[in-house]
């Protein structure tokens, strides 16, 4: 098993190397390995009390929609914001700075890289990467749900529930997190550059993800099709991993690290 996983480490490493265009896919595993909480999982001990009582009564994934912000907007910017804090507490782990390092040497030999993300957590950017196109948006940017214009708020939790939108007079205008909720659809622009890469790719890397959400989920797929070599990085096995050229059976901050120091060294 671990001469296996040293064979798919090296050839993923050397296929990297070789490569002029890379794109990755990263998904909730990359930002656990932080600390975050996946999303089903986010009812929690270190919830504040009061939100506790919330819990026992409403599942946090049907407050992951418009109709719910619609019904109740102080419960949901409530909880979006908890999990804001929650972000902006996190640090980028080993995997995070791996893939900064990634794209910069790439870049650096004229190169291309895009990093899909399906985290709103925005711990990529932290760590330094720089072309990053983020799938569902960013907890950590909010928009007035009037006129469309973003802010973001300070780092402190919020004392006013629902928050007002700054930019608009109208009473009726609030702040609402700037992420993709289930119902609504994924950004064009976003949609349009995920596509792109995958289609022009040598590597395309998924990371960290299910494989099991859609549009996400095809673009290893699509990059597959049009003659990209494929990384997996995922302690589990996922429905794409028998499609798979190497999939490596281990956390993103223990491969990552080991893969980027390999293209160093061969």
């Amino acid at each position: 098993m671990l001469n296996a996983m040293h064979h798919a480490v090296q050839a993923a490493a050397n296929a990297l190397r070789a490569a002029r265009r890379i794109a990755v896919l990263t998904g909730a595993g990359i930002s656990a390995e932080s600390g975050l909480r996946t999303f089903r999982s986010a009812a929690a001990p270190d919830l504040p009390p009061d939100m506790q009582a919330l819990w026992k009564e409403f599942d946090p994934q049907t407050l992951a929609t418009p109709e719910a912000f619609a019904a109740n907007p102080d419960l949901v910017t409530r909880w979006y914001d908890w999990r804001r804090i929650g972000c902006l507490a996190a640090e980028p782990n080993a995997g995070h700075l791996a893939l900064a390092e990634l794209e910069r040497g790439l870049v650096q030999s004229d190169g291309s890289y895009t990093l899909l993300t399906q985290n709103v957590d925005r711990l990529h950017q932290r760590a330094g990467s720089r072309n990053v196109v983020e799938l569902h948006g960013t907890i950590i940017v909010w928009r007035c749900t009037r006129c469309g214009e973003e802010t973001e708020p300070a780092p402190e939790p919020m004392t006013e529930f629902p928050p007002r939108a700054p930019c608009c007079r109208d009473p009726r205008a609030l702040l609402r997190p700037d992420v993709v909720w289930f119902g609504e659809a994924l950004p064009d622009c976003a949609l349009r550059a995920a596509s792109d890469a995958a289609e022009s790719c040598d590597v395309f890397m998924s990371i960290g993800t299910s494989s099991m959400v859609y549009p996400a989920a095809a673009f290893v797929l699509q990059a597959a099709a049009n003659g990209a070599r494929t990384v997996e990085i995922n302690p589990d096995p996922t429905p794409i991993s028998p499609r798979m050229d190497w999939s490596i059976r281990a956390k993103a901050g223990d491969a990552l690290p080991r893969i980027v120091e390999l293209m160093r060294t061969g």
